[in-house]
């Protein structure tokens, strides 16, 4: 990896990469704000086939990150691998644009933003990690920004292609509304992709060895061969739910291997980083489970059971699209994310940084009230139909609850694991969060509504159940979460001791050399 350029800023390396992810991710939530409600309402699935599905989806999303970090790392290079993986995304979300109601061919299109997002998405995280390796409260606090990224991107699409849908679908028929919206997130990040091209010269000092070399087309032409078996692969898993269910256990046991394997091989003064690094792992699983609600449970709850109308004092201010309420979470995060930045260098610098333990801990108690405020929504309803404040003040909780878990999961792992290993744990990450997603998937089935049942005072009632056991699960994980602090405590001390006197070494080995 090249050193650290002083012509060129940490603030302008970072910015290439916030860019870049900005507008991957106004394609991946402009398509999952709709992806729901298209199999639902355009393709006639019902809840727990479309749950199922678009959950099984989102594992594979997240699970090829594990690939995509070690491609990085040794095949492609950090930085060519990100490139690469944006460039097949923007193809992935043009073949959604293409109309019909193919189901084969909606299978293959998300296969395809499977290979992209797991070339794209743990390399620009190790990019991150890369420019501001080092230095702990730089790092949570770039993640935090960089988390942002994810937010502004996010917001602007899920307000926008709801929209795009209903005034196409209005204007020009049913079908070509939801293909519309699906092309505007490839517009997007094929903007992504110019304004890359524009200002990549500030990452040419960033990045893994393979960098560093000329491209080998052989080596190019294996991925991208790999990459065409593995559309079709995931085309097969998205198809058959019996398969998606042993493939996302036996991708969750491949994790747990991983890490100990790296603990039981890694040098001891490694392992107690790396024990952190498994305990802050295991806690993001549970809170994927919870993540995993926005896009499925209380995506059909906003459909079904909360009034579009925003009025404040009984003035009438303005209606959303069902789809357009999960932009309430990005919008609360781009609010949080400099407030919880701001903290986190102030802490640092006082001598005072809170540990991400406490943070996760902290994290899970907000997701826990955001549940109980959508557990009490039939206390604020008419009709069956919910105020929709109760959806602004529950993804507010929630999206606090998500900035201090999955917001800090990729600073953990900058933190606590051994450089070499960087990218590679970044993907292990990534794939016991897709574990958790799908789990999610058969949680938001709990309040699957029968076919049948179409009264909002009949649906209410279902959805507000599993929303109370959610909430109390919540509660659960803040005490375990609580639980492990001292443990925690020591593991840091432990890892930030061995880190000191590796430093410490280090002159010593350069002047014998």
């Amino acid at each position: 990896m090249a050193t650290q350029n002083p012509a060129v800023s940490q603030t302008r390396s970072f910015s290439t990469v916030f860019l870049i992810e900005m507008w991957e991710r106004f394609g991946y939530y402009g398509m999952q704000a709709l992806i729901i409600y298209y199999m639902v309402q355009r393709l006639g699935f019902p809840d727990d086939k479309a749950n199922l599905v678009w959950s099984a989806a989102a594992a594979l999303i997240y699970v090829a990150p594990a690939i995509g970090g070690w491609v990085g790392d040794k095949i492609l290079g950090t930085r060519r691998t990100m490139l690469l993986g944006a460039s097949i995304l923007s193809v992935g979300y043009m073949l959604m644009a293409v109309p019909g109601q193919s189901i084969w061919f909606l299978y293959c299109s998300l296969g395809v933003i499977v290979v992209g997002n797991g070339l794209f998405k743990p390399n620009a995280g190790n990019l991150v990690r890369k420019i501001y390796d080092g230095d702990d409260s730089k790092i949570d606090s770039a993640f935090t920004i960089y988390y942002m990224a994810v937010n502004i991107g996010s917001t602007i699409s899920m307000l926008l292609t709801p929209w795009i849908k209903d005034y196409v679908n209005q204007k020009y028929g049913h079908e070509l509304g939801w293909h519309a919206a699906f092309a505007v997130c490839a517009f997007g990040l094929l903007l992504g992709l110019a304004n890359y091209m524009v200002m990549r010269h500030t990452l040419d000092h960033v990045g893994s060895a393979p960098d560093e070399e000329p491209v080998h087309s052989g080596k190019l032409l294996a991925v991208l061969g790999i990459g065409v078996l593995a559309v079709f692969a995931s085309a097969f898993v998205l198809g058959h739910e019996s398969v998606a269910r042993v493939f996302v256990y036996l991708a969750g046991a491949v994790v747990l291997g991983i890490f100990a394997y790296l603990i039981s091989s890694s040098q001891r003064g490694e392992r107690a980083g790396l024990i952190a690094a498994l305990v802050l792992t295991v806690q993001t699983v549970f809170f994927f489970i919870f993540y995993q609600q926005m896009s499925t449970s209380l995506n059909l709850f906003a459909l079904r059971n909360v009034n579009p109308s925003f009025d404040v004092f009984g003035f009438h201010l303005w209606n959303w699209s069902p789809a357009q309420f999960q932009s309430f979470n990005p919008i609360w995060i781009f609010i949080l994310s400099p407030i919880l930045a701001v903290l986190y260098n102030t802490a640092g610098r006082s001598g005072k940084d809170i540990s991400i333990a406490t943070k996760f801990a902290l994290g899970f108690a907000a997701v826990a009230l955001g549940f109980f405020i959508y557990s009490w929504a039939s206390h604020f309803a008419v009709d069956g139909k919910t105020t929709s404040w109760v959806m602004v003040w529950g993804y507010g909780a929630s999206s606090l609850g998500e900035l201090l878990v999955s917001g800090l999961g990729l600073a953990m792992i900058a933190r606590y694991v051994p450089e070499r290993m960087g990218g590679f744990m970044m993907g292990a990450y990534f794939v016991a969060s897709g574990v958790s997603q799908y789990l999610g998937g058969i949680v938001a089935n709990f309040a699957s509504i029968p076919a049948n049942i179409t009264d909002p005072l009949q649906t209410m009632p279902i959805y507000t159940a599993l929303f109370s056991k959610l909430g109390y699960a919540g509660l659960g994980c803040t005490l375990i979460a609580l639980a492990v602090l001292p443990l925690m405590k020591r593991l840091t001390a432990q890892h930030h001791a061995h880190n000191a006197a590796a430093d410490t070494a280090l002159p010593t080995v350069r002047s014998e050399q």
